[in-house]
């Protein structure tokens, strides 16, 4: 197999992989700790991944080195590729309602057996939920699917507090989740910075190496051009 051969392969692997998973160039990239000018390079066969990253996106995609490397029908495609997001976002909404469901189910236990209806443990299984699922946000997506929960587990919290102290009617206590609010999307921006820059910093070399290679190549043609 040629080099150009096996660049188209890859190519076109990555971006059906990509693309199938619903995943842009800039969310790939950031997986691999890469720029998305990195990942375009890529689908446009105009460079090769490193063995490592090879191995990297076979992860995040569910298939094998050897898989991207050659080159595949559109019913092999479909046959072997398992796209992980879908997996995790039906763990995840099984969590979800699974809590929700315990909660019901655990509230209509008391009503039948107490003959009172605790409609408070829906919302204090609230904060349980948006814990799990800010747990499964931070290691599987998005940073702001994130912050979306994390701003979600601060209010439940504050509800839970709320609704336990009912009768006292301290509304005055979700005034403490605006403070909180800010916090929580502070602590967002900061780390969306620290990732910028250390993808900044991490390419930063790689980009100097590839223009003193160049620069190198050029040297050679014309020094090649004079002897001749």
């Amino acid at each position: 197999m040629e080099i150009n051969e096996l660049k188209l392969n890859v190519a076109q692997n990555i971006f059906y992989l990509r693309t199938v998973n619903n995943m842009t160039q800039s969310e790939l990239g950031e997986k691999l700790n890469y720029s998305d000018k990195a990942i375009s390079k890529w689908e446009r066969a105009e460079g090769l991944p490193d063995a490592f990253v090879l191995t990297k996106i076979g992860e995040i995609f569910g298939v094998t080195v050897d898989y991207l490397l050659n080159e595949h029908k559109e019913q092999d495609k479909k046959i072997e590729t398992r796209p992980k997001s879908r997996l995790k976002r039906h763990i995840s909404g099984i969590v979800l309602w699974g809590i929700i469901a315990v909660a019901m189910l655990l509230m209509v236990v008391l009503y039948l057996t107490t003959d009172t209806l605790y409609w408070q443990i829906i919302i204090y299984s609230l904060p349980l939920t948006f814990s799990v699922q800010l747990i499964l946000c931070a290691v599987w997506w998005k940073d702001r699917d994130t912050f979306f929960f994390a701003s979600l587990l601060v209010w439940s919290v504050l509800a839970t507090i709320y609704v336990a102290m009912l009768s006292q009617n301290n509304w005055q206590l979700f005034l403490i989740g605006i403070p909180l609010q800010i916090i929580v999307f502070l602590c967002y921006r900061m780390k969306i910075t620290i990732t910028i820059t250390k993808k900044t910093k991490s390419s930063l070399p790689k980009d100097k190496e590839n223009g003193k290679k160049g620069k190198d190549e050029d040297e050679s043609e014309k020094t090649a051009s004079q002897k001749q």
